[in-house]
C-alpha cells in the first residue's frame, strides 16, 4: 500500500488499539509477558509484515480484511506472547478475515510459558525402526526408540510423537500414527504440498500441535493467555467455513428454463440504419460466431 494517509489511519484504528488494550490488561495484573518479550516490538513488526501481507488473490490485507479483524489478529499474537520476527506465526487472510495463525513454534512458546515446561521435543519413528511404549496412569510413555540411518525415508513414516518435559521429572506424551497425521493435514486451513516435500518435519510439526494442545486441555488453567490461545484457533476455524460460505453462495446456478425465440421475418427485423458504418459492424455480428475476445 503506498498511501501514507490511508496507512496512518488504519494503523490508528488497528495497531494503536491494540497497544492500548494490551496496557489495560497490565496495569490490571491480567497479563505478565516474559522478560524478554516487548509487546511494542512485536506490534512494531507484526505491522511491517501486514504492509507486506496479501491475500490469495495478491491484494493487500491491509485493503481486503476489515480493521476489526485486523486489530484482532494483533491483539491474539500480543496476548500469547508471540512475534512473527521470531517465526512465531503469521498472518493468514480468509474472505475479509484477518487471522493469527501460530506456527508449532508459537505454540511451543506459548506452552512452556503458561505450564513452566522445561523442553518439548518430538521424533519420526520409521519402518524398521525398534519404537515401543507403555501406558503408565493413564499416560503414554516412550520406553524405547532405536533408529538405524537407514531406515530413515520420508516415504516410510510410520508414527510421531512428541514429549514435554518438565524440571520435576513428569513428562507428556502423544504418539500419532501416520494416518492420523494426514487427517489432520487434510483438515489443515493451510494444506499445501509442504508436506509432501517435506513429510518428517511437517510431521514433527503436527504430533508438536497436538500434543501441546492436549496438554493444555487437561490443565485447569483459565487465564488470559490461554483464553487467547483457543480464541487464536476458533477464529481461524470460523473464517474459513465463512469463506467457503461465501465462496459456494457466489458460485450458486440458478436454473432457468430458456424459450428459443421465434425468427423474425424479414418485414420484423431491425430497420437498418442510416449510417453504412454500422450496418456493417452489426452484419458482421451476425455472420460470426460471437465477438472473438
Amino acid at each position: 500500500m503506498s498511501n501514507n494517509n490511508e496507512l496512518a489511519l488504519i494503523k490508528k484504528d488497528t495497531v494503536d488499539v491494540v497497544a492500548e488494550k494490551v496496557r489495560q490488561f497490565q496495569e490490571r495484573g491480567e497479563i505478565h509477558f516474559p522478560a524478554n518479550y516487548s509487546p511494542e516490538n512485536a506490534l512494531k513488526s507484526a505491522w511491517l509484515v501486514l504492509q507486506e501481507t496479501t491475500d490469495k488473490n495478491g491484494k493487500p490485507v491491509l485493503q481486503t480484511c476489515t480493521k476489526n479483524s485486523i486489530a484482532n489478529s494483533l491483539l491474539n499474537m500480543v496476548v500469547q506472547g508471540l512475534t512473527p520476527a521470531k517465526n512465531q506465526g503469521y498472518f493468514i487472510a480468509f474472505g475479509q478475515q484477518l487471522v493469527f495463525m501460530r506456527s508449532y513454534f508459537g505454540t511451543m512458546a506459548v506452552t512452556k510459558r503458561v505450564t513452566g515446561a522445561k523442553d518439548i521435543f518430538a521424533q519420526v519413528v520409521y519402518e524398521g525402526d525398534e519404537f515401543e511404549y507403555e501406558i503408565e496412569f493413564g499416560r503414554k510413555k516412550v520406553t524405547k526408540h532405536v533408529q538405524k540411518i537407514e531406515n530413515v525415508n520420508g516415504d516410510k513414516i510410520v508414527a510421531a510423537y512428541c514429549t514435554i518435559v518438565f524440571d520435576d521429572d513428569r513428562w507428556y506424551t502423544e504418539i500419532m500414527t501416520m494416518d492420523e497425521i494426514k487427517r489432520a493435514w487434510e483438515m489443515s486451513p493451510t494444506k499445501n504440498k509442504t508436506h509432501k516435500e517435506f513429510p518428517q518435519e511437517m510431521a514433527k510439526k503436527t504430533v508438536i500441535n497436538r500434543t501441546c494442545k492436549m496438554y493444555l486441555n487437561s490443565s485447569d488453567d483459565s487465564n488470559l493467555v490461554i483464553e487467547h490461545f483457543y480464541r487464536t484457533d476458533e477464529s481461524a476455524e470460523e473464517a474459513q467455513i465463512q469463506e467457503e460460505i461465501d465462496e459456494n453462495a457466489n458460485q450458486e446456478t440458478i436454473d432457468v428454463e430458456f424459450t428459443e425465440p421465434e425468427e423474425e421475418s424479414e418485414s420484423e427485423s431491425k430497420p437498418k440504419s442510416e449510417d453504412p458504418l454500422i450496418n456493417d459492424f452489426e452484419e458482421a455480428l451476425q455472420n460470426t460466431d460471437g465477438p472473438g475476445f
